[in-house]
């Protein structure tokens, strides 16, 4: 394969495993760089699904221990008596406040996705149509930038302070929050974040829960779009597929262990400023002519 096209994947691997969790909108940047590296062809789609899917995998490892406690207790139907007669017999040890908690955690996590799966479904057609263009992404890097500013300078009262706190309400209110993020350049972990602050939750509550949210979203998304473009996809692109994947699962690894040490000593007025940089300059080239965007 074609060494510059593999640097391309290379890069395209990283902005979205930089992009994806961070509240700067990895749609919007793949968008922008595909058009730039010329790599937003119909063969430039199926490979965002895998770089996508490379990126959830990256938190699924990096909280597997969280999401194995969360399974495991869906799956346990055991009364206390019978819970401790097997560990006494040397089974299974399942703390039953543990085991409540990760159940209502997994409700949480089906009724925030509910929102903006519905949507996604109804209006993905409309708005691939009118809004995957230059202007609008760039619009809307800069309007999240002003909310992410707004929001920011609000006081913040904390109701929630971990994200096994959340009641239900809380995760459909984070859940509407994402809907938002069907709009290209708004940002799905921007969207939750910022949502979840302005709703009670403590930054790194709200951190946590976008993180988690994002594996059943970006799943199914994943699944709808490679049945989508199931006919779209080679053998001769595993080379492709591996170099762009395993770019976006590092990075998106490293990128969610950064940002949880930055949340604890910062707020995220520097993702702001630079969401609101980035969309002035696309509309700067876009009005210039400086560049070309194809997704015009």
């Amino acid at each position: 394969m074609d060494i510059i096209i593999l640097i391309k994947a290379a890069i395209l691997g990283v902005v979205e495993g930089l992009t994806e969790f961070l509240p700067i909108s990895s749609t919007g940047h793949l968008i922008m760089v595909g058009d730039l590296l010329n790599f937003n062809d119909e063969r430039g789609k199926v490979f965002e699904i895998i770089i996508q899917f490379a990126a959830i995998l990256a938190v699924c490892w990096e909280y597997r221990a969280k999401i194995l406690e969360v399974f495991s207790s869906l799956f346990v139907q055991d009364t206390p008596s019978q819970l401790q007669k097997r560990v006494e017999g040397n089974w299974v040890s399942v703390d039953v406040s543990r085991k409540k908690s990760a159940q209502r955690f997994a409700i949480n996590l089906i009724i925030a996705f509910l929102p903006a799966a519905v949507l996604g479904l109804l209006f993905a057609k409309a708005i691939k149509e009118h809004l995957f263009a230059p202007v609008p992404v760039a619009m809307a890097f800069i309007v999240g930038g002003l909310i992410i500013l707004w929001a920011e300078k609000r006081k913040h009262t904390i109701t929630v302070e971990t994200a096994d706190d959340m009641s239900w309400k809380d995760a459909l209110k984070v859940g509407c929050a994402q809907t938002l993020a069907l709009i290209p350049g708004t940002s799905r972990s921007g969207a939750t974040i910022i949502g979840g602050l302005l709703f009670g939750l403590s930054r790194k509550a709200a951190t946590e829960f976008s993180f988690f949210l994002a594996i059943p979203t970006l799943f199914g998304a994943t699944v709808y779009e490679v049945v989508k473009y199931r006919h779209l996809f080679h053998a001769h692109d595993w080379s492709l597929f591996l170099v762009g994947g395993l770019a976006s699962f590092v990075s998106a690894f490293l990128c969610v262990r950064w940002l949880l040490r930055f949340i604890s000593h910062h707020d995220f007025t520097v993702f702001a400023w630079y969401r609101i940089a980035f969309g002035l300059a696309v509309l700067a080239t876009y009005y210039s002519g400086l560049v070309h965007w194809s997704a015009e």
